[in-house]
């Protein structure tokens, strides 16, 4: 079955999800990968400035709360992104090829504040949902819980390894420091609680994770285990893979009611008609015929909006 083609609104939440090949613990949190992470999201969120809500970096996968332009913007930062972890986290691991086993998958968020706050709620979750840990702040990795909770800013560091390889190829002798830059990672509020205080959205990120840690508790009383703990979650070898790995239909949209699900639904329908129009009559030989905005129509460029909301190049 072939992808959705992408659909992403202008300046909306986006929920991103992805997961290593196989399901393999390519992204455990040892040896300094944490901060490598940060830097890379901070280095990314600087050369593609999207805004960067939430995130959280289990062993096997990652989740990231975005508000990109545009779907071009997305798929810029995201190609950094993911590009970057894996030639990181391959060098930390010593995994030699892809690290990821496809493409990022995006998930619009409606702007229901419901909505938003539960997939904020989610992301916050990783780590004691999967039974690993008994508080998101216990998770090892990068994970936003703590920074959100406090509003502190992320600490991470980032190589320059074109640099790098340069000075290796002059035959210098170098220090991976001299080549490393720190950054902070700033995360920015959700938008529908954008116009909050900081020490109210801190409050009501609070109770989110409370409300986790409660349910977290309960769910291990219920089953009667405990937690897998940070030992055992940085003795797994990098390049093991869990018995099964838990998947899911992925939603079209994230909606708290039906009548925004039905709207973005009709959305995607004429967006998806009228791309097959256009690529119908490109097989043809037309090579003018005009794809709708936001398409990533091959082999022509990202189909931007112009500012008077007609369809542009």
């Amino acid at each position: 079955m072939g992808r959705r083609l992408r659909f992403i609104p202008e300046r909306s939440l986006v929920e991103v999800t992805c997961r290593t090949l196989q399901g393999r613990f390519l992204l455990q949190p040892t040896c300094g990968l944490p901060r490598i992470i940060i830097g890379i999201l901070a280095r990314a969120k600087e050369l593609y400035p999207v805004r960067l809500h939430a995130f959280a970096f289990l062993s096997n996968h990652f989740h990231l709360l975005v508000s990109p332009e545009n779907a071009q913007q997305l798929a810029e930062f995201m190609r950094y992104l993911n590009t970057n972890l894996s030639k990181e986290a391959g060098r930390v691991h010593n995994w030699h090829g892809p690290l990821f086993a496809r493409r990022y998958q995006a998930i619009p968020v409606t702007d229901e504040e419901l909505t938003q706050a539960s997939r904020l709620r989610y992301v916050l979750s990783q780590g004691c949902k999967e039974g690993l840990v008994s508080r998101p702040t216990d998770w090892p990795g990068a994970h936003c819980a703590r920074a959100l909770r406090e509003g502190t800013v992320v600490e991470g560091i980032w190589f320059d390894r074109t640099q790098e390889w340069m000075a290796r190829n002059r035959g210098e002798t170098y220090r991976p420091q001299d080549f490393a830059t720190d950054y902070l990672l700033e995360l920015d509020p959700l938008p529908c609680w954008q116009e909050m205080s900081p020490d109210l959205y801190q409050e009501l990120v609070g109770e989110l994770i409370e409300q986790i840690e409660s349910e977290a508790e309960r769910l291990c009383r219920d089953r009667g285990m405990q937690p897998l703990g940070v030992t055992a979650i940085l003795s797994q070898h990098p390049h093991n893979r869990p018995k099964k790995v838990a998947k899911s239909p992925a939603p079209l949209i994230h909606a708290a009611t039906g009548k925004a699900r039905r709207e973005f639904r009709r959305a995607y329908g004429v967006f998806v008609a009228a791309f097959r129009k256009a690529a119908q009559r490109m097989r043809r030989g037309d090579h003018g015929a005009a794809f709708p905005a936001g398409a990533f129509p091959p082999p022509r460029p990202f189909v931007l909006l112009d500012i008077r909301g007609a369809p542009g190049c």
